[in-house]
Order: C-alpha cells, then structure tokens, then sequence
C-alpha cells in the first residue's frame, strides 16, 4: 500500500452500514458507501478545501454486498470528500485501479468545481509510455481534481407542488440554463445561472409554455480538445455526476450551493404552474474511450459500469462506443440499473423534477450482446419503480443511437421525440413533394407508430427545431450548415437538414424574402401546436433567436448560442402569434385529445371527428407527388359549450401558388369565420377570440401561396 494511502485520521470512525450509496448526513455524523466489486482496498479522503491535501485518510475495512462503508463521527454537510481504490492495473481484463488518483464518488450529489486535465494529471495512465494506456500513471492527483461535497436534503418548498397537468396539456419549452439569460441583454442580477433563470419565467407565462425541458443539469466534464480550442462542452451532454447539479450554474462557490438554487429554481417554476423535465444523459460519461481520463467509474468499477470489448487477449481494453462520445453505461449490469434507478427517484423525490427525457435512449435497452429490446432491465426497473410511479414521472426517449433507430418501439410507459414528425413538416413545409400521406399522419399523432403497442398520440412528442440542429429563424434562412467556429472545418453536425433560405443565404435586406420567411416561421410554428401529440418548442424561437447557421452548436458557451433578448421587441409579431396560437389550442379540447382520431361520427352529430379533404372538396389524392395542399375538419362538438364553434377547418397549402379551396357546406344558421391566415400581416394573421372574420364569399377561401388557414365553423 502506497504511503499516501496509510490511515491517518483523528476523526472517530465505524463500520456504517451499506445502504444507502453516497454520503449520508446523520445526527452524529456522515454515513459513507461506495460500490466497487473488483477493488481489493478502498480509501476515503476527507478535504478542508478543493485545492488542499486531504486532512484524513480513512480505509474502508467493511464491505457487504460490494459495497465499501463506514461511518465518520463529527462530519457535517459541507465536507468535501473522494475516494482512492487500489486494486489491479490490467486493462485487458477491464481493470484500471491506480491509487495515486483520486475519484468522485458516483452518488455524490454536489462538486466543489470543474475538471481540468491539468497537466494529464487525471489520466490514469501515462501518456509518454510506449503503451500508454497499458502503463499507470504514479503521480498523485489530489490538487487538481474537484472534491464531492457532502450535502443534506434539507430545503423549504415553501407548499410549492408539482402543477397538476396531465401529458395532454402540456406546451414543452427545450432551453438551456445557462443561456437562457447569459446575455447582457437578459438584464437579471445573476445572469447564466439557476436563479437567473427565474427572473425569466414572466415570458414563459406570458407565451403559455407550461413545461420546460432543461438541457443537462447533472456535473459535466469538459472534452480535453475542445479546451484545446479554447471552446467547452456548452450543451453539457457529457456527465459526470448523475446526483450532482452542474457548479457552474450556481451564483457562488459556497459548497453545496448549486444544490438549493437549482430546488429553488423549480419551486419557483412549480409557482407559476410550469412543469420541470430534465435533459439526461445515462447513456455515457465523461471518462470517454480507454484514452480518457479517470474520474469516477473508470477507477472505481470500471467492468461493472461500461460495455466493454476488444481482441483475443485484451477482450476488455476498449469501449463499446453505441454513443459517438468514446464509452456506453452497461445496462445489463446491476450496478449501472441501481445508479440510474436511484439518481431518477432522487431527482424526483429530493429535487423535485416532474419528468427526464433520456438522450440516446436506445443505449438503455442494449444487452451484453448490443440488442436493443423495449423489455431490457432499465425498462423493467422504470416500469415498476414505486417512487416515479407515485409521481407520475414523465418519460422521454430520445430513442436512437448511433447504430439503431427505434421509434416507436419503446414501452407504453414511454413518450418518444417524434424525429418523423420533424422530418416530414420540415420537407412538407419548404414544398417537397410526395409529402402529404405522411404528413397526415403525423399532424394527427402517428398512429402508426403509437397506437399498436397502447399509447395514445401524446406520447408522440412532436418537434420541428431542437437543440441540435438549426432554430427555426436558420431553417428558413440557411441551405446550408455553417459551423465553421466549432474548428472543424464545417464537418460536425447534420448535413440532412431541410431547411430552405427562402432564396438568399444568411442575413439580408430584402423586404420580400424577410416577409416569406416570417411567414413560413408561422407556418412551422402551426404544423407544432396545430398537431395532436405534445408540442415541444425550441426556446428562442418564438422571437427569432439565430446561431447564424450553426447547427451544432454544442461547443458554443458564447452569443451564438445565448438568449439575445433585444429580439423579442424586434420580433414582438411573432411572439404574439406564438402566445396566441398556444391559447387557441388550450381553448380546443379537440386540439388536445388523448385519443387518436377514428374518421368515424363519434358525437353522433353526422360529422366524422376527422374527415380529409383535397383542395377540391374530394378526398386528397395522397399518391400524387404534386399535392402540395392538405386539409382536414375537425368535428368540434365537445367543445361547442365552451368557445361556441362546431367545427374547425385547417388548409395547410405549402404550394409556390394560391389554391381555391372548396369548403365544407354547413348546416342553416352556420357560416364559416377565419382565426389564422399566416400570409395576413402582423395584426390581421391572428383574430381574437370571437372577433373572426366572416369568409366571404361563403364557400370558397383562397390560401395565398406557403400559408396556414385556420376557420372555425360557428
């Protein structure tokens, strides 16, 4: 055993006890449990400060159940902490203990700071060595990597609750914590962070946004060459603390902060009846490939926690890599279903989040063997886990990787990010042809993908723009990417995008092409909340936000990237149509149904609930490639005693030309009024509720070229 690592405590200690994981406050004290199977001694390491040498080093002398424990008396909330395992360096058996390197514990539920590879010196091997990851690494790390801080649950809610909302009801805002208000502009007291954030929440009520989906929260690490650039991980898709909320968006350095300002962020959000969904990433880490650092699990348990692979001889020295970020969580293992199961209830329970949309979901249902199936462990666990059950916790799946495309085929349990409905609106909405027999589809709930297996269309969450990819300002004014600033010569991000400049690329003066792009961002904007399903709006666009054509914007912690609030009085039209089209559908159960639509007459009124129709009157000819214009009735009934309307009418015209559209004959004493026209200017494209204008000549209504139409039947 190394002399760093010899016993040198005053503290008063015990054995503890196993359960639970993490660093647990007591009345007397701190309960601490690490699990590691294959470590052969394991040492806990108490700091008085991130950058000091540590005051105690305690060896762990019981384990149950591979878990490390002992209990520390006199120890308080606000201690920092880390562990050190000794244990075999063999990394083609998947083993890489060093004891010269400290690890943050898995469960450690705050980080004193950010990882820096300074020096390599969290490389558990060493770079200079003919066979560099093969050689460990002898120089001690406790100077440079951050420390875990012991934390108590307890936090004033202050009554706050959870809103009472079901799928159904929700409006979905996708943003980012820190750039929601990092720009000047923002003008909040603690801009980029937790309480920066609520200073904001007027704007979501004023929109109507009742959920908000929070790019990743959890302690990330920072890629090693995107700090050689001089860029960072922004996007924060690259955990290292599944318990932890990330340091940098807190207001201070005091230990543990982040912790109560991000629960204050939610109480705060839960006041104004907006629901709290979390961005997480449980199919990786930070750690990357068998080149990367060591920070946790790498050096704790690295054959529990990743899928691991290799050549006759060293069959467990690389990562299976299903995710492009160098490593993948195995999710046939014990220890990685009890990490993730118990960071989710604790989220829930102690941090008060609604609901997780999972990124690259399809990792979760992977076995030893690489096969995804919607009946994987992690599925299991979820299903039946008592806490998200009681809380009726929404789940979300991104629900592919980088080597398999499972929409559709998660469990009933399960919503999913609609990509088809992505696809299809965008290619439908700059005038592709041969569109219109998916679009139909998809603006009604994509049975085809849900209906089978139990789900209703609301577990379709339906997107047209999202963090990865254009805004909806780029994808209507770039053909192209342009991610030149992410240093790799505009390689990165997607090259299938869809977009459509409207005929000039970038930024322009033309009067004409501004006005066509306002009104195809309206259109877009209807496709979204017009559809069943769940909408889900990427933050910003409702005022034009722009990343002037970076579709990947993942490395940007900048002005390309942050909230530039001058635009929302720039673009106050489009904010108000936005706000204005969530109210519209709030007003229309029918627009919010959890069933899906039967063609049939289900209010016996003689009306089917959903009926198709070509510009003609007769049915569309969903084989013709040229069919640029699709419309539909809704039957209205059920909301007839509430907004007075028996029917509405939707003309979705995406052709270059005006279309005579024939309307559907309505009973004496009925006539059809216009709510929304995009093509209409600012003012006249929106009519308040029971201020619609009359469409005279009865019958007939001309959609202008690339337009929306909404009339309600009164």
């Amino acid at each position: 055993m190394p002399e760093q690592l010899a016993q040198n405590t005053t503290k008063t200690v015990s054995d503890g006890v196993y359960f639970p994981l993490g660093a647990t406050v007591c009345a007397d004290g701190v309960n601490f449990a690490v699990r590691s199977q294959a470590a052969t001694a394991v040492y806990l390491l108490l700091f008085d400060s991130p950058d000091a040498p540590p005051t105690d080093v305690i060896e762990l002398t019981r384990r149950d159940r591979d878990v490390w424990h002992v209990f520390v008396a006199g120890v308080r909330a606000g201690q920092l902490y880390g562990y050190k395992m000794s244990g075999d360096y063999n990394p083609a058996a998947g083993l890489r203990f060093n004891d010269a390197k400290l690890l943050l514990d898995p469960y450690a539920k705050a980080v004193s700071g950010k990882f820096r590879n300074v020096d390599n010196l969290l490389l558990a091997y060493d770079p200079e060595a003919p066979g560099r990851d093969l050689v460990p690494d002898a120089r001690d790390n406790c100077a440079v990597v951050p420390k875990a801080i012991v934390v108590d649950d307890m936090f004033d809610w202050q009554g706050t609750a959870s809103p009472d909302l079901d799928l159904a009801e929700l409006i979905v805002y996708e943003v980012h914590v820190k750039g929601f208000t990092a720009h000047h502009s923002s003008g909040v007291a603690h801009p980029g962070t937790y309480l920066g954030f609520i200073e904001k929440i007027p704007h979501l009520k004023r929109l109507g946004v009742n959920a908000v989906e929070l790019l990743p929260v959890h302690e990330h690490y920072v890629d090693d060459f995107l700090c050689d650039k001089g860029l960072t991980n922004y996007w924060g898709y690259n955990s290292i603390g599944f318990f932890a909320p990330e340091s940098s968006y807190a207001t201070g350095a005091a230990p543990g902060r982040q912790v109560d300002e991000f629960k204050t962020l939610v109480r705060e959000l839960h006041r104004a009846g907006i629901k709290v969904i979390l961005d997480v990433v449980y199919n990786h880490t930070g750690e990357g490939n068998q080149m990367g650092p060591t920070l946790a699990f790498r050096g704790i348990d690295n054959p529990s926690y990743y899928s691991l692979t290799g050549p006759a001889g060293a069959p467990q020295r690389y990562y299976m890599n299903y995710t492009g970020c160098g490593n993948s969580l195995r999710f046939d293992s014990p220890a990685v279903i009890r990490l993730v199961m118990d960071s989710l209830r604790y989220w829930v329970e102690v941090m008060g989040v609604d609901g997780f949309r999972f990124d690259l979901a399809a990792v979760l249902g992977r076995d030893d063997n690489g096969t995804f199936s919607p009946s994987g462990a992690f599925f299991d666990a979820a299903a039946q886990d008592p806490v998200l059950n009681r809380h009726r916790t929404i789940l979300i799946a991104e629900p592919w990787d980088t080597g398999t495309y499972q929409l559709g085929n998660f469990p009933v349990d399960w919503s999913e990010w609609n990509g088809r409905f992505r696809d299809t609106v965008r290619r439908f909405g700059k005038g592709d042809g041969a569109q219109v027999a998916d679009l139909a589809s998809r603006m009604t709930g994509s049975a085809d993908l849900y209906r089978d297996d139990g789900r209703s269309a609301y577990n379709s969450i339906n997107f047209v723009t999202c963090h990865d990819g254009f805004t909806l300002r780029d994808l209507v004014s770039y053909n192209d990417k342009h991610n030149q600033a992410n240093g790799e010569n505009n390689q990165d991000g997607s090259n299938d995008n869809n977009s459509w400049n409207c005929g000039v690329e970038g930024d322009t003066d033309d009067p004409a092409v501004l006005a066509l792009r306002r009104q195809q961002t309206k259109n877009f904007a209807c496709y979204l909340l017009l559809a069943s399903g769940t909408p889900m709006i990427l933050g910003g666009d409702e005022f034009a936000r722009t990343q002037g054509g970076n579709n990947n914007a993942y490395c940007q912690d900048n002005e390309t990237s942050w909230f530039d609030w001058t635009l929302v009085d720039k673009h106050q039209d489009l904010v108000d149509f936005f706000a204005k089209l969530i109210a519209f559908t709030q007003r229309f159960p029918v627009l919010q149904q959890r069933k899906f639509f039967a063609g049939k007459d289900i209010y016996h009124d003689g009306i089917p609930d959903l009926t198709w129709f070509g510009p003609d009157l007769g049915t569309p000819d969903w084989n013709n490639p040229e069919l640029r214009t699709l419309c539909y009735q809704l039957d209205a009934a059920e909301d007839r005693c509430n907004v007075g309307a028996t029917r509405l009418y939707v003309i979705l015209n995406a052709d270059f030309q005006m279309r005579d559209i024939t309307l559907p004959s309505l009973p004496d004493g009925s006539a059809w009024f216009r709510a929304i026209d995009t093509s209409l200017p600012a003012g006249q494209d929106f009519s308040s509720d029971g201020a619609e204008v009359p469409v005279e000549p009865a019958g007939h209504y001309l959609a202008n070229p690339r337009s929306t139409v909404v009339l309600l039947a009164r």
